[in-house]
């Protein structure tokens, strides 16, 4: 039988496919290093995973959950942007908890994108952003991230006409996959231009709490007002280890997240009561351990960087993220280094062409491994490359 049409828009997502043939090398013996994913290999803080237990072994907590979580999740979630970026959120209407950010990404343009609207992504960026927009019958229109600009769009660059068509813009720092960052003033541009053309602003803030050097990511929504036009989205899985969980959350304007509430009640049955008690737990408890888990991440990122560098492939310290954006070497499509790179050094990573036209020629680098394994991933590339 046929699949709709509108599934033809989708083509098969590339780790899908990586993880098969990860699958195969493994079962055949063959040790290799993943740097691809960003897929936190760290747990959770032991008090995270009590209250889980503790939750799960309660026989009155296995039923369903309403849409919008309990108060005491949704409370959490205001405290910590609170704690986080001074950023006052009413519980009741701007908070939306999500079964992890990227549902909540995609199923935003099927709550708000009609056919022929205009969603302006970034490239390169996080599939979602398009794919979503794809599915919803809207016209994904791409803006360059581009290095000579520190990955920050040029608003001024983008048509009147196409700003015009345009329902959602989104934009998403600490970046995947580049690792820039941006400060509020960007931010207040970005919420400029939304006004300014009546978009929907969207910031994917998923790495926010990953940031290193005493960098501190500010939220969209510390700019005065951007709440009229925009949504924040969140998650607990890169900032609290928690990404198997799938607890995410929608911030900000409160007729959209009404919106996406309302698909929401048509689409899934709430998350399962003990994670909602061991996310609010993750979010009150004692945040110190984040910034230990963030030096492990520095460390690892210091160390792939003085490999590359060793190779001669050029990238820039990241402040923020799980990743390293790296130049690859001349004389290779990013698709054909990773391929050679996983078959004939065994290590895996995500080649920049995934994420967009603008992404040739790079490479993606996850801190996702042990720093030993980081450092022998930089060993096998320098030999591979040395031959």
């Amino acid at each position: 039988m046929e699949s709709a049409q509108r599934m033809q828009l989708i083509p098969a997502h590339f780790f899908a496919a990586l993880s098969e043939k990860l699958s195969a090398m493994r079962s055949q013996g063959l040790d290799v290093i993943r740097l691809d994913e960003g897929a936190p290999d760290l747990p959770p803080e032991p008090y995270i995973i009590q209250a889980l237990s503790d939750s799960a072994a309660n026989p009155a907590h296995h039923s369903y959950q309403p849409h919008r979580g309990n108060s005491a999740l949704r409370q959490a979630w205001a405290k910590m942007y609170q704690a986080a970026y001074g950023v006052e959120l009413n519980s009741e209407s701007e908070v939306l908890p999500l079964l992890g950010s990227k549902e909540g990404i995609f199923n935003l343009a099927i709550a708000m994108v009609d056919p022929g609207d205009v969603v302006l992504v970034p490239d390169p960026g996080y599939i979602t952003y398009s794919r979503g927009a794809l599915f919803a019958g809207g016209q994904p229109v791409t803006f360059p991230l581009l290095a000579e600009r520190g990955y920050l769009p040029d608003f001024e660059a983008i048509p009147p006409d196409v700003a015009r068509k345009t329902k959602l813009l989104w934009l998403n720092y600490p970046n995947n996959p580049t690792a820039a960052v941006a400060n509020l003033d960007f931010f207040a541009r970005a919420v400029a231009f939304a006004r300014e053309y009546d978009i929907l602003l969207c910031h994917d803030a998923a790495y926010t709490q990953v940031t290193f050097d005493g960098y501190r990511a500010p939220s969209l929504l510390e700019v005065p007002g951007a709440k009229a036009v925009a949504l924040e989205f969140n998650t607990l899985s890169k900032s609290h280890n928690m990404a198997g969980w799938r607890v995410g959350v929608a911030v900000g304007n409160a007729p959209v997240l009404n919106a996406l509430y309302r698909l929401k009640t048509n689409l899934d049955s709430g998350h399962f009561l003990p994670v909602l008690h061991a996310a609010t737990q993750a979010m009150n408890g004692d945040q110190s351990w984040l910034r230990l888990r963030n030096e492990v991440y520095r460390q690892r990122r210091d160390v792939l960087l003085a490999g590359l560098r060793r190779i001669g492939m050029q990238a820039e310290t990241p402040l923020g993220s799980m990743y390293v954006w790296s130049q690859i070497p001349k004389g290779w499509s990013s698709m054909d280094f990773v391929s050679a790179a996983l078959d004939d050094a065994l290590v895996s990573m995500t080649p920049g062409s995934f994420f967009g036209t603008c992404g040739e020629g790079y490479v993606r680098i996850s801190l996702t491994a042990p720093v030993e394994r980081v450092e022998e991933a930089a060993s096998r590339l320098e030999r591979w490359l040395g031959k």
